[in-house]
């Protein structure tokens, strides 16, 4: 399969119409359309380390879930940690392609896994546009055993906690960058809002909300969805072999 016909199947699956207006992803870099992909490389970012990674062993493809370009570039040199990049990825004949928010919003996709991993039930898209979810555990637990269970579960080293002074039962969750649908958490009635980051004036209202939220950090609330990745790749092509390498530059100390 060459990487235009995979980038056919899968935005059949990942349309564009469920990608955020301000959004960038799709095809990043596409040195040779007809080339054939055997080999894919999977990351959350497309970042230097794996860059190096798919070059020094001969990968065909990275597909990553945040864009490798978001913002236009103002020109393309080795100056800029982008620029570098493209340029090594050209030069090397490898193709990137990212899904991001039409990810985060997809049946199956980033929310759904994250949903998944907690083991919730009933489980329905949160707020109008569904780019989260929400869904109940099989039995409440405190707070404190439902934060150490996400800690299990994500493989996150370290969560941030606001206790809205309820037991966990109804969650709501979305991997990321969550403020922004702090509303829609509330109005699905969750007792609890588990995302990746929420900043501090959201924490800081928790009680005042009566609503538990839980920061389990972008890298740790998202990663999960390249698994998601691979199982649709294989879906399409059983004879492309994937690799999943951690791309998380930033670590808690």
């Amino acid at each position: 399969m060459t990487v235009r016909e995979l980038y056919k199947k899968l935005i059949a699956r990942l349309p564009d119409s469920l990608a955020e207006a301000w959004d960038n992803d799709g095809l990043m870099v596409c040195p040779n359309a007809d080339a054939p992909v055997r080999r894919v490389l999977l990351a959350l970012d497309a970042t230097e380390n794996v860059v190096d990674f798919a070059i020094e062993n001969r990968f065909d493809l990275i597909l990553t879930h945040h864009p490798l370009i978001f913002r236009p570039l103002a020109s393309l040199s080795e100056d800029t940690p982008v620029g570098r990049k493209v340029i090594k990825l050209i030069e090397s004949g490898i193709a990137v392609i990212s899904f991001h928010t039409r990810a985060d919003r997809v049946d199956g996709g980033v929310n759904d896994v994250l949903a998944d991993l907690l083991g919730l039930s009933d489980v329905e898209p949160l707020g109008e546009d569904g780019m989260g979810r929400v869904g109940y555990l099989e039995e409440p637990m405190s707070l404190e055993d439902f934060s150490a269970f996400i800690k299990a579960r994500l493989g996150a080293p370290i969560l941030n906690v606001a206790d809205g002074g309820d037991l966990v039962h109804k969650v709501a969750v979305l991997g990321g960058e969550g403020k922004d649908y702090l509303k829609a958490a509330l109005a699905s009635e969750a007792d609890t809002y588990l995302s990746g980051n929420l900043g501090y004036h959201v924490m800081e209202d928790a009680p005042e909300l009566g609503i538990n939220l839980i920061e389990g950090g972008h890298y740790y609330t998202e990663r999960a969805v390249l698994g998601f990745f691979e199982e649709l790749l294989s879906l399409m092509d059983p004879a492309i072999v994937c690799h999943a390498l951690a791309s998380n530059n930033a670590r808690w100390m």
